[in-house]
C-alpha cells in the first residue's frame, strides 16, 4: 500500500518495507507527471527555463543511493530530463532549483529520523513546498494507480552536475565575519559533515571544532538536535575544548540547533527574533514582515515590533511559513523547530545560511553569545510537552470551553491568550497526541498552569 507512504509535506517510511525502490519509482513518475499536468497551460511569464527537467539529490543513508537511482528512473519514465546534483544537504535542492530555474525537484531523505527510515522532499517551481494541500495528495493518487515500474517508450535525459562551488558562493554571502571565531559543530554524522567543509572550510578567521563528521552510513546519536539528550557530545566538548559557539545540524543538515558558550541551547524562537531584530536594522529591510510560527515565544513579535518590522504569525509547518513569506515578500522567517527562511534565499530554509548569520551576528558583538541572547529572554517557557488523547477534536473543544473568556484563535489546532500567560495545542499529524506550548511571565506561574492544564489534558507522554 504505497499510500503510507506519503505524510502531510513528505513521503517518510523505513526502509525496505513500507519504502522500496518499486515505490520509489513510482514516487518519481507520479511527481514527474503532475508537475507536467499542474503545468499546462501556464502564462509565459510564469514559465521557468527548464519546463521539462528536474533536480534530484539524496543524504548519507546506506538505501539512498539506490532509492534515489530508481526515484531518477520513475522521472525519466515520463520524459521528463533529470539534473543530479549528488549526496547533498536538502537545503543545496533549493538553491538547485533556483540555480537552474527547473520546473521542481527532490531531495531523498529522512530528515532527522533513525536510519532505518528513508524518504522525498518534494518542491515545485522555485523550490515551492509540495505538501498534501498543494500537490502531495494529487502524487499519492497518481503513484496508487500505477502498477508497473518498466519500460515507457520514453526515457528522459540524465546528467550529473556538482554545483558545490556556486551553493558555497551562495552561502556565503549571508556571512559577514567581523573578528575570530572558534566553533564547535556536531554534524550528527549527517550531511552537515560534507556541506561544513565544502562550504566553511579555509574561511580565515573561522576555526570549526569537528564532532561526528564522519559520514558512516549510521549514526552514533539520533540526528534530532532537538532533544536535548543528543547535545550531549557538543555539550561535552564544549566543556573540553573553549568556543565561542555550538551548533548540532540534524541528519539531512536543513536545521542547527545553537548553543551559546557555555553550552546552553538557544531557543529557536530566541534565534529568530536575534536574527529579526540584526535583519530589520538594516535599512534595506526598514519596515519589512518576519514570519514566525505561533508557537514562539511573544518575544519574538515584541522584537519586530520594536524593531520597525511587521510581524506575521503563521501555522507550523514549512509550507504554509514559505508560502506566506512569498505572499508578503518577508525579508526573514523562522519556527520553533530550527527551520530558519531567508527571501534572498528563494524564501526558502537553509540551515548553512542561518549558521553564516548567526556567526556574522556574534562576529560583531564584542561580548560572548550568552550576553547577546540575554536581553530577550523575558518570558518563561513550558517547552512542547506531548499528551496522549484519542478524540483529539474533542479535547480541542473542552479547552476552548474551559478558558471561553480568553481570546480564543484556532489558526493552528487552539490558542488561548489570557493577557499574562498564554497557551497553544496544537494535534500531531501521524499519531494520538496533542502538543503543548505554554509561555508566563515567571517559570512558577509556566508550573501553576502546567499543574491546571494537566488536569484536562493528563500526564505528557514522550512524544516525536
Amino acid at each position: 500500500m504505497i499510500e503510507k507512504i506519503f505524510k502531510a509535506y513528505d513521503v517518510r517510511a523505513t526502509y525496505p518495507s513500507p519504502l522500496n525502490e518499486e515505490a520509489a519509482w513510482k514516487v518519481g513518475h507520479a511527481s514527474a507527471q503532475f508537475l507536467k499536468r499542474s503545468r499546462q497551460g501556464v502564462a509565459a511569464d510564469q514559465r521557468v527555463k527548464m519546463e521539462d527537467t528536474m533536480c534530484v539529490g539524496r543524504d548519507m543513508r546506506p538505501h539512498s543511493p539506490s532509492l534515489a537511482k530508481a526515484l531518477i528512473d520513475g522521472i525519466r519514465s515520463t520524459g521528463m530530463n533529470v539534473i543530479d546534483v549528488g549526496m547533498i544537504d536538502t537545503s543545496f535542492i533549493y538553491f538547485a532549483i533556483n540555480h537552474f530555474d527547473c520546473v521542481g525537484g527532490i531531495q531523498t531523505t529522512a530528515s532527522h529520523n533513525p536510519v532505518q527510515y528513508n524518504g522525498f522532499k518534494i518542491s515545485g517551481p522555485k523550490a515551492k513546498p509540495i505538501g498534501s494541500a498543494s500537490g502531495l495528495d494529487d502524487i499519492k493518487r497518481i503513484a496508487a494507480t500505477l502498477n508497473r515500474t518498466g519500460d515507457t517508450g520514453v526515457t528522459g535525459k540524465l546528467e550529473e552536475q556538482d554545483l558545490w562551488a556556486a551553493y558555497r558562493a551562495h552561502v556565503l554571502q549571508f556571512l559577514d565575519l567581523k573578528r575570530p571565531l572558534k566553533v564547535a559543530i556536531d554534524a550528527s554524522n549527517g550531511m552537515a559533515g560534507k556541506m561544513v567543509p565544502a562550504v566553511f572550510g579555509n574561511i580565515p578567521g573561522l576555526e570549526i571544532v569537528p564532532i561526528l563528521f564522519e559520514i558512516t552510513g549510521s549514526f552514533t546519536h539520533e540526528p534530532n538536535p532537538l532533544v536535548e539528550a543528543n547535545l550531549a557530545m557538543l555539550q561535552a566538548k564544549m566543556k573540553e575544548v573553549p568556543v565561542d559557539l555550538g551548533a548540532c545540524f540534524d541528519g539531512d543538515a536543513d536545521r542547527a540547533m545553537f548553543l551559546d558558550e557555555t553550552g546552553r541551547t538557544i531557543g529557536s524562537d530566541i534565534v529568530t527574533a536575534v536574527m529579526a531584530k540584526d535583519l530589520l536594522t538594516r535599512p534595506a529591510n526598514k519596515g519589512a514582515t518576519v514570519v514566525y510560527d505561533l508557537r514562539s515565544s511573544h518575544v519574538v513579535p515584541d522584537t519586530i515590533t520594536a524593531a520597525g518590522g511587521v510581524p506575521r504569525r503563521d501555522r507550523v509547518g514549512h509550507a504554509f511559513i514559505k508560502k506566506t513569506m512569498a505572499e508578503t515578500k518577508a525579508v526573514f522567517g523562522g519556527e520553533l523547530s530550527g527551520h530558519i527562511y531567508y527571501r534572498d534565499n528563494f524564501f526558502a530554509d537553509s540551515a548553512a545560511i542561518a549558521f553564516a548569520h548567526m556567526l556574522s551576528i556574534v562576529s560583531a558583538q564584542p561580548g560572548k553569545v550568552s550576553a547577546v541572547v540575554k536581553p530577550f529572554h523575558t518570558y518563561a517557557q513550558s517547552g512542547e510537552l506531548n499528551f496522549h488523547v484519542e478524540d483529539k477534536d474533542g479535547k480541542i473543544r473542552d479547552l476552548a470551553e474551559q478558558y471561553k473568556k480568553a481570546e480564543i484563535d484556532y489558526l493552528d489546532g487552539v490558542t488561548v491568550d489570557l493577557g499574562d500567560w498564554w497557551f497553544n495545542v496544537r494535534k500531531s499529524n501521524t499519531e494520538p497526541l496533542l502538543r503543548l506550548n505554554l509561555e508566563a511571565a515567571t517559570p512558577s506561574v509556566v508550573q501553576e498552569k502546567l499543574v491546571e492544564l494537566k488536569k484536562l489534558l493528563g500526564e505528557p507522554v514522550e512524544g516525536h
